[in-house]
């Protein structure tokens, strides 16, 4: 196929798309559900780099959703269209701000249960902002650098020292400069659904995260009813505990009927 014909063969994809039709692929009976990955602030697919080859191994879809982090309606918007993308049932997890997007987003057709990776999970008319009010603030959310523009990041020494802690200092430096700034408004944006009321959940508790408060996590495990995981890990865990993030997330899949 010339690349003329393949750019005909896109356009009329996207008008199909637009008009209502869409070739969706049958699900094999039986076939196990795809998991749907959505990474946090100051972090993009790759933070997942670790544990996506061990859930590929047991023979599971993955897809990891880059985030254009510009709004929580952004997000929820980029997760959605993953899990359209999926033949069949959907385990999602989301990472910190991830679990923000994962309870307004999860609300999809598709999703069988979440996964709450040292995550977020605030309530109905609830900002992530709103969800930390009476925990004391943790140390890394001090260290955000603001652009122009309102996007926030993390200069290297708080990446290493309060996001990232556990990992040597390489792997931290490469996170830096991986990192997605997100547009500090987005904390503010309130969610109009929680998933979680509606669908099982599993939650890691990180007892040694310095960017949500660990107690703060166990608050919101309890609330939302998850089965609960507590690692002696940083606020990446799926950087420093890749099996034992992927054991909870192979949990989750097995207990998707």
């Amino acid at each position: 196929m010339t690349i003329v014909s393949r750019l005909r063969a896109a356009a009329v994809a996207a008008t199909l798309a637009a008009t209502g039709f869409h070739a969706i692929a049958a699900e094999p009976a039986g076939a196990k559900p795809s998991v749907v990955i959505v990474h946090g602030a100051f972090a993009d697919g790759s933070d997942w780099a670790r544990v996506i080859p061990l859930l590929q191994a047991k023979g599971i879809k993955v897809t990891a959703v880059q985030n254009p982090l510009t709004s929580l309606a952004d997000d929820a918007a980029a997760a959605r269209r993953a899990i359209d993308s999926q033949p069949g049932k959907v385990v999602l997890v989301g990472h910190s701000w991830g679990g923000t997007v994962i309870t307004q987003a999860g609300q999809h057709d598709k999703v069988a249960s979440l996964v709450y990776v040292a995550a977020f999970a605030p309530d109905a008319g609830k900002s992530t902002a709103e969800t930390g009010e009476g925990y004391p603030a943790a140390p890394g959310s001090k260290r955000f650098v603001a652009d122009r523009e309102g996007f926030l990041s993390l200069p290297e020494a708080a990446m290493r020292e309060d996001f990232a802690q556990d990992v040597p200092a390489a792997q931290a430096a490469l996170m830096t400069a991986t990192q997605g700034p997100i547009q500090s408004k987005a904390f503010s944006e309130k969610v109009s659904v929680s998933a979680w009321k509606t669908r099982p959940s599993w939650f890691i508790v990180s007892a040694q995260d310095r960017m949500i408060d660990p107690g703060l996590l166990r608050a919101m495990a309890k609330k939302i009813g998850a089965k609960t995981t507590e690692l002696a890990a940083s606020h990446v865990p799926q950087q420093s505990r890749p099996a034992e993030v992927a054991a909870v997330i192979l949990e989750a899949v097995a207990a998707t009927k």
